[in-house]
C-alpha cells in the first residue's frame, strides 16, 4: 500500500524549496560579490553556472533510473549531500579552477534533487496516481525564490557570500537530508533489483521526441526570462521599478496556476493543461507589445501561469502517456535537451537582445507556439494501468 501523500508532499516540497533556494537561484545574487571577490567578471560565474546545468542534463537519465530501481529516499538524501559539499567548496573558493570545480558538483547534486529527481520519485511511489502529488510539491517550491532571494540577499548583505554559501550547506544537511531520508519510504528489495537490473530499453519514438522538443523549447523561453525579464520590459519603456514590480507577479501567477492544475483542470489529461501554458507567453507578449508598457503586469501575470503549470507538466504529462514503468528513466531523457537549453538560453537571449530589442519577444513567442503546434501531433492513447 502506498504511503499517505500529505506528509510526504510536504516533506518534498520543502526539500525542494530549500534546494531550488540553494542551487539554481543562487548565482542571480552571488555571482557578482564571488566575481569581485576572485578578481573576474561575473560571466565567469554565469558561465560555470552554465556548465553545470549540462552536467545536470548529462546526469538525468543515469539519475532517473537509479531512482526506477532503488526509489528516491537513497538519490535525494545524497542530493543533499552533494548540494552542500558543493556549496561548502564554493564557499572556500579562492581561484578560478576551484570555483569551476565547485559550480560541477553542485551541477551533480542538482541532477539528483530538483525536479526531475522528485517527480520520478513520486512515480516510483504512486505509479499513475502520482499526478497530485507532483502538483503538491511545486505548489510549495514555486516558492523558493521568493524564500530563497530574500535570505541570500539578507546572508550577503550581513556575513558576505562565503558564509552565506556554508549557512545555505548547514541548511541542506540538518533539514533537506533528514526529510529525505526519514520521509521518504525505502523500496523493499531495491538493492537485490539494482544488482540484477539492466539497463532498460527505452526507443525514442515519435512521442519521446515530441515531448523532448516540447520542454526543450518551453525550457529555452523559461531559462531566458528567468534572467532576462526585467530588462525585456525595460526595452518597451518599462522603467527599471515597474520591471522589477512586474517580475515580482511570476511567483505568485505560478502558485496561482498551479493551485488551477490542482483543482479545476486535473478533471483533463495533462496534454490539455500544457497547451494551454504554451499558449500564455505569446498571449501576453502579444498583449504587451501592442500597449506597451502599462500592460507589462499582464504580460507578467500570463507568462507565470504558464510556466507554473509547464513546471507540472514536465512530470505529469509523460506520466501520463507512458505510465510509471522506467519513469525516471524516460523522465530523463525527456529532460536531457530542456536542460541544455537552459543553460544556453541566457546567454542566447543576451545576445539576441542586443541585436532586438523588444521585438526579442517575437522569438520566445515563436518558440512556445512551435511547442503548442508539437503538442498537437502527439498522441496519448488509453491512460496506462
Amino acid at each position: 500500500m502506498s504511503p499517505r501523500p500529505l506528509p510526504i508532499i510536504l516533506a518534498l516540497g520543502t526539500t525542494q524549496t530549500l534546494a531550488w533556494a540553494s542551487s539554481y537561484y543562487l548565482p542571480a545574487l552571488i555571482a557578482d560579490p564571488m566575481a569581485h571577490d576572485l578578481g573576474v567578471s561575473s560571466n565567469w560565474i554565469f558561465g560555470a553556472f552554465s556548465a553545470s546545468l549540462v552536467i545536470s542534463a548529462m546526469l538525468g537519465p543515469r539519475i532517473g533510473r537509479q531512482i526506477d530501481l532503488v526509489g528516491g529516499r537513497q538519490v535525494l538524501s545524497a542530493s543533499n549531500l552533494t548540494i552542500a559539499a558543493g556549496l561548502a567548496l564554493l564557499g572556500f573558493a579562492h581561484s578560478i579552477p576551484v570555483m569551476v570545480f565547485a559550480w560541477l558538483v553542485l551541477g551533480i547534486g542538482m541532477a539528483m534533487g530538483l525536479y526531475d529527481a522528485a517527480f520520478a520519485a513520486l512515480g516510483r511511489i504512486y505509479g499513475t496516481e502520482a499526478r497530485k502529488p507532483i502538483t503538491g510539491i511545486t505548489l510549495m517550491a514555486g516558492f523558493a525564490s521568493t524564500v530563497g532571494w530574500p535570505l541570500t540577499a539578507w546572508g550577503l548583505s550581513h556575513i558576505g557570500w562565503r558564509e552565506t554559501c556554508f549557512a545555505w550547506a548547514t541548511a541542506n544537511i540538518l533539514i533537506g537530508l533528514p526529510l529525505n531520508f526519514f520521509m521518504l519510504p525505502a523500496i523493499k528489495g531495491a538493492k537485490q533489483a539494482a544488482a540484477a537490473a539492466e539497463k532498460p530499453h527505452v526507443p525514442l519514438d515519435r512521442t519521446m521526441i515530441l515531448l523532448a522538443f516540447v520542454f526543450a523549447a518551453a525550457w529555452t523561453v523559461t531559462g531566458a526570462m528567468a534572467v532576462h525579464f526585467p530588462r525585456i520590459l525595460e526595452t518597451m519603456g518599462a522603467t527599471h521599478i515597474e520591471a522589477i514590480a512586474a517580475g515580482a507577479l511570476i511567483g505568485p501567477a505560478q502558485v496561482a496556476a498551479r493551485i488551477l492544475e490542482a483543482s479545476f483542470l486535473s478533471r483533463f489529461h495533462p496534454l490539455w493543461s500544457t497547451r494551454l501554458a504554451c499558449i500564455t507567453q505569446p498571449v501576453g507578449a502579444a498583449v504587451f507589445a501592442v500597449f506597451g508598457a502599462p500592460a507589462a503586469s499582464a504580460f507578467a501575470l500570463l507568462y507565470g501561469s504558464g510556466n507554473g503549470i509547464l513546471t507540472i507538466a514536465r512530470g505529469t504529462l509523460p506520466l501520463s502517456i507512458f505510465g510509471p514503468k522506467d519513469f525516471g528513466y524516460r523522465l530523463g531523457i525527456i529532460g536531457a535537451p530542456a536542460r541544455m537549453a537552459q543553460a544556453v538560453a541566457p546567454l542566447a537571449f543576451g545576445l539576441l537582445i542586443d541585436l532586438m530589442g523588444a521585438k526579442v519577444l517575437i522569438v520566445s513567442s515563436a518558440l512556445s507556439l512551435s511547442a503548442l503546434a508539437a503538442l498537437f501531433l502527439v498522441r496519448t492513447g488509453p491512460r496506462p494501468d
